[in-house]
C-alpha cells in the first residue's frame, strides 16, 4: 500500500533510551481512491482549484464521489481487493517499525561539471596546471574515433525521480496526518513524494 504526502522538512525524536533519531516529516493523505483496476488503485492527493480544473477531471473525480479535483494523482499495485472507489487512504495503513521507500523529485543543481556531479578528484592544484576541475580525456581519437555513450560528462544535474529504500517509519501521528521517517528522503521542503510499505529487504541490508 501507498500514500501520497508533502515533505515538510526534518528534525529529531528521541527514543526510549534517550538517542537522537534524525526524521523527516512528511505530511500524508487523506488519500481517496479514484479508481481500482487490473489490481492498481489511482489515488489522488490535495485539492486544485476550482478555475483550473478540467471538466474531464472533475468528472472523473464525481465517479469516485468527489466534488473537487485531486490536485496530484498517481497509480499503485495494491494486493488483493482492499479498496473501492471513494475510499480514504490515511496514515492508519502505516504502524511504527514498517519499512517504506520513498519516491520523490531530487533538488534541481543546474548545469554542473564533473566534479560536483560524479565526483572527480580533478587535476594537480598547483605546478602550473590549468585544468584543475576539468574532465580530461574523454576517448581515443583513431578507434573508435567517437566518445562513448554514457561518459561521465558535465550537464544536468538533479530534477529526477529518485527512490529512496529501506527507510523505517519511526512515529505516526494520526491526527496531523503526519509520518516520520528515519532519515532524509528526495526532494526539497513542500515537495511531493509518494510513501510505499516496502515488502521485501532493502537494498542497503
Amino acid at each position: 500500500m501507498a500514500i501520497i504526502g508533502r515533505k515538510l522538512g526534518m528534525t529529531r525524536v528521541f527514543a526510549e533510551d534517550g538517542t537522537a533519531v534524525p526524521v523527516t516529516v512528511i505530511e500524508a493523505g487523506p488519500c481517496p481512491v479514484l479508481m481500482v483496476r487490473d489490481a492498481q488503485a489511482q489515488i489522488g492527493w490535495g485539492r486544485r482549484r476550482p478555475q483550473r480544473t478540467t471538466r474531464a477531471e472533475l468528472g472523473h473525480a464525481k465517479t469516485a464521489g468527489l466534488d473537487y479535483a485531486p490536485q496530484v494523482v498517481r497509480s499503485f499495485q495494491m494486493p488483493g481487493n482492499e479498496l473501492t472507489p471513494g475510499a480514504m487512504i490515511t496514515v492508519d495503513f502505516f504502524t511504527s517499525g514498517d519499512l517504506v521507500k520513498v519516491t520523490g523529485t531530487t533538488k534541481g543543481r543546474g548545469f554542473q561539471g564533473v566534479v560536483h556531479r560524479h565526483g572527480f578528484g580533478g587535476g594537480p592544484g598547483s605546478h602550473g596546471n590549468t585544468r584543475h576541475r576539468k574532465p580530461g580525456s574523454i576517448g581515443a581519437g583513431t578507434d573508435p574515433s567517437r566518445v562513448i555513450k554514457g561518459k561521465k560528462m558535465p550537464g544536468h544535474q538533479g530534477d529526477a525521480r529518485h527512490t529512496e529504500m529501506g527507510l523505517t517509519i519511526v512515529r505516526v501521528d494520526t491526527d496531523r496526518n503526519l509520518l516520520f521517517v528515519r532519515g532524509a528522503v528526495p526532494g526539497s521542503k513542500n515537495g511531493i513524494v509518494t510513501v510505499a510499505k516496502q515488502g521485501g529487504k532493502s537494498r542497503h541490508d
